[in-house]
């Protein structure tokens, strides 16, 4: 596997380590592009990744100016290029790690709520225990006002029910698909999203 490339703002072109085998699935270049570009300015805003991996996405992120992120892994390995990744960006000050297994992770991360961008990138067959996850942010009162959560799956799983929130988008490229949740009642109702070339 290809080392990532951080792909535009202050970091661009930058490689990322990932952690050999396959635990990690770091989301594919073409894919982070195009959420990227849906996802518009996102200066200032705090993150929240979940099932953080290599952070390829919240590194992302702060390249493109976040001012803070929450980053949820427990694999040794991946934990490992985390810091090391986080250290030659120069953003440890940006970056809390929380190294526990979700769910028992969300206690410490959301003592840096309220966060305004969510990503939550399972295992694909891990899709449910992950809705429960984002349900559980939404019982502890993490979200910020406008806040928008980024949930990964498989293009052949429907987007999985999740109290409190709301689908607003959803974009398929590929095996890969990425539904767009917001808090409450201001989710799009109609066409379920669509499909990239």
């Amino acid at each position: 596997m290809s080392a990532p490339r951080v792909i535009a703002g202050a970091f661009r072109g930058r490689s990322l380590k990932v952690p050999r085998g396959a635990v990690t699935r770091p989301t594919g270049a073409r894919v982070r592009e195009a959420l990227f570009n849906v996802l518009g300015n996102i200066t200032g805003v705090k993150v929240l990744d979940l099932y953080a991996g290599s952070g390829a996405l919240a590194f992302e992120a702060l390249s493109r100016g976040a001012a803070h992120a929450v980053l949820v892994e427990h694999d040794r390995a991946a934990l490992t290029c985390i810091r090391e990744n986080a250290a030659a960006l120069g953003v440890e000050a940006r970056c809390a790690i929380v190294p526990l297994p979700l769910p028992r992770a969300l206690a410490q991360a959301t003592q840096h709520a309220p966060f305004d961008l969510v990503f939550c990138d399972p295992p694909w067959a891990d899709l449910r225990a992950a809705a429960d996850t984002l349900e559980d942010l939404v019982r502890r009162c993490a979200l910020g006002s406008g806040a928008r959560l980024v949930l990964e799956h498989s293009a052949r799983d429907d987007v999985p029910r999740v109290s409190g929130l709301e689908p607003a988008d959803r974009r398929v490229w590929g095996d890969t698909a990425v539904a767009l949740l917001v808090p409450g009642d201001r989710g799009l109702s109609g066409e379920e999203g669509r499909t990239e070339p």
